[in-house]
C-alpha cells in the first residue's frame, strides 16, 4: 500500500505536469498577432517607452485589429483601473464600485441610465487621453536632447537604436557619416514601420521634424483625426485578402487564430471567431450591409464618437439589467462586478446591504 508521503509526491507531480499542460494549450490557443512592430513592443515594452504603446486605453480595437478584451474596465475605471486587481480584497473592490456609482448618477436616483454612463465613459477616455499627453511630455524630452521643441526621425532612430542595445556614439557617428548601419532583419522592418508613422504624424509642411504635439499622433494615433485614418488602413490592409479596401465578415474573422490541439483550444478559438463576428454585425457594420468600409471602421475606432459612447453605454447596461428598465442600479453592477472592473465580488447581495 503506497504510503502518505509517496502519494503526496505522486500528487505534487500530476499537479505540475497538468500546470505545464494548461500552460501549453494556452499559448498555442492565444490569437497570433501578425504585426511585427506589436511583437517587438511586446517583448520588451519595459525598456523601449519611447515605442508607441502596443495597447491604447479606451480604444475599442489594437493597432494589430484584435479586439480590445479590457475596453468596458477602461472606460468605465478610467486611471482607477489599476486599482481593480485580481487579487484585491472584495469588501474594498465593492466600496470602489459603490463610490463610482454615486459619480455616474449625477441625478441621485439611485439608477444610472444611459445618458449618465454616456457622460462617464466620455469623461474616463478623455481621463486616458490626458494620461498619454502627460507620458508624451516625458517620451518627448527624452528623444529631444537639446531642447529645440522639434524632433527629427534621426535623433529618434538613435534613441530608439540605443534602447534595442545598440551603441549610442556609434550610431550618431555612422549617421553623420552617412555610413551603413548594420542591423538585424527583424529591427529593420520595426524601423520601417515606424518610419511610416513617423511620415503620417509629421504634418503639413512635411520636414521629418516632429513637434511634442506631432510626437502625441505618433505615439498615441487615437488623438489625431489623420493618424486615426491611417492606422484603419492599416488594420485594413492586415485583413483585407481580396484588396478592395473593405472588410468582409469572411476577413474579419479569419485573422489567424491559435493552433487548435484539443477541445478546450477549440472552444478558445470558436469564442474569439464568435465576439469577433458579434462586433462585425452588431457594431462596426453601420447600416448592416455584409461590408465594413474605411469609414465605418474609423468611427468605430474613434474614441470620442459620442454616438458610439452613447451605443457602448446601452450595451453595458443591456449586461446586467436584470429586471429590464433600461438603468444600473447598483445590485446588479456589484453582481456584474467582473464585466465592469474584471474582479469578480463574493457575495455581493449580503454584503452590500451591510454597506448601506
Amino acid at each position: 500500500m503506497m504510503s502518505r508521503q509517496a502519494f503526496l509526491c505522486s500528487l505534487g507531480s500530476l499537479y505540475l505536469s497538468l500546470l505545464f499542460v494548461f500552460l501549453l494549450m494556452d499559448v498555442y490557443a492565444r490569437p497570433a498577432n501578425n504585426s511585427a512592430l506589436k511583437e517587438k513592443v511586446a517583448e520588451s515594452k519595459d525598456e523601449n517607452e519611447i515605442l508607441p504603446p502596443d495597447h491604447l486605453n479606451g480604444v475599442k480595437m489594437e493597432m494589430d485589429g484584435h479586439l480590445n478584451k479590457e475596453f468596458h474596465q477602461e472606460v468605465f475605471l478610467g486611471k482607477e483601473i489599476e486599482e481593480f486587481e485580481e487579487d484585491s480584497e472584495p469588501r474594498k473592490n465593492r466600496k470602489k464600485l459603490m463610490v463610482i456609482f454615486s459619480k455616474v448618477d449625477i441625478n441621485n436616483d439611485k439608477k444610472i441610465s444611459a445618458k449618465e454612463m454616456q457622460r462617464w465613459i466620455m469623461e474616463k477616455t478623455d481621463e486616458h487621453f490626458q494620461e498619454a499627453v502627460e507620458e508624451n511630455k516625458m517620451h518627448f524630452k527624452a528623444v529631444d536632447p537639446d531642447g529645440d521643441g522639434h524632433v527629427s526621425w534621426d535623433e529618434y532612430k538613435v534613441k530608439f537604436l540605443a534602447s534595442k542595445g545598440f551603441n549610442e556614439k556609434e550610431i550618431v557617428e555612422k549617421i553623420r557619416n552617412n555610413e551603413e548601419l548594420k542591423i538585424d532583419e527583424e529591427t529593420q522592418e520595426v524601423l520601417d514601420n515606424l518610419k511610416d508613422r513617423w511620415y503620417q504624424a509629421d504634418n503639413p509642411p512635411p520636414d521629418l521634424l516632429l513637434n511634442e504635439e506631432e510626437f502625441l499622433s505618433f505615439l498615441h494615433p487615437e488623438h489625431s483625426r489623420g493618424m486615426l485614418k491611417f492606422m484603419v488602413k492599416e488594420i485594413i490592409r492586415d485583413l483585407d485578402q481580396d484588396g478592395d479596401k473593405k472588410l468582409t465578415l469572411s476577413e474579419f474573422i479569419s485573422l489567424p487564430v491559435g493552433t487548435v490541439e484539443n477541445q478546450q483550444a477549440q472552444d478558445i478559438d470558436d469564442d474569439w471567431v464568435k465576439d469577433r463576428k458579434k462586433e462585425f454585425e452588431e457594431v462596426i457594420d453601420a447600416n448592416h450591409d455584409g461590408i465594413v468600409t474605411m469609414e465605418e471602421l474609423e468611427e468605430y475606432m474613434d474614441p470620442m464618437n459620442e454616438y458610439n459612447a452613447l451605443n457602448e453605454a446601452k450595451q453595458m447596461i443591456a449586461v446586467a439589467d436584470e429586471n429590464q428598465n433600461h438603468h444600473l442600479e447598483l445590485e446588479e453592477i456589484l453582481k456584474y462586478s467582473e464585466y465592469f472592473t474584471g474582479s469578480k465580488l463574493m457575495d455581493y447581495a449580503r454584503n452590500v446591504h451591510e454597506e448601506f
